[in-house]
């Protein structure tokens, strides 16, 4: 049973990681609103919080200033995300652009958590350099 249960575990951790960059993610997600590049800045510049769930190689690699790092794998939960936000107030969630998968499973995550606004930022972070926008 123990070996069965660490054999799946695998597989699903090989299964994240072959999406993250294989196919183009959908173009929405129920119960996110889906945001392009100007109105991720609009929200930065409102002072949204933005969450990058990047593993942390990403993460250390470069990110959109001030992001809160909630590693999906590890530390993307309901208790990590209500430390940040409240269900109504909104959030940019993005990482490495069309083809990552890994803000795709976030922001389903929240919207099945109850979270109300959530911003799907679907270019991510390399729409954002692309735009010239600062990078930490």
């Amino acid at each position: 049973m123990v070996k069965t249960f660490a054999i799946v575990t695998i597989a699903l951790g090989a299964s994240i990681t072959s999406l993250a960059f294989s196919e183009e993610t959908p173009l929405s997600i129920p119960g996110a609103e889906t945001i392009t590049v100007s109105q991720a800045k609009a929200l930065f510049d409102d002072g949204v919080i933005f969450i990058d769930p990047r593993k942390d190689t990403d993460w250390d690699a470069g990110r959109i200033p001030e992001s809160e790092h909630l590693e999906l794998k590890s530390d993307f939960n309901e208790v990590n995300i209500a430390n940040l936000i409240e269900k109504n107030e909104p959030f940019v969630v993005y990482c490495n652009g069309i083809k990552c998968h890994v803000s795709l499973i976030a922001a389903e995550r929240a919207v099945e958590w109850g979270y109300t606004s959530v911003k799907w930022f679907r270019g991510g972070l390399p729409a954002w350099k692309e735009a010239g926008y600062p990078i930490e």
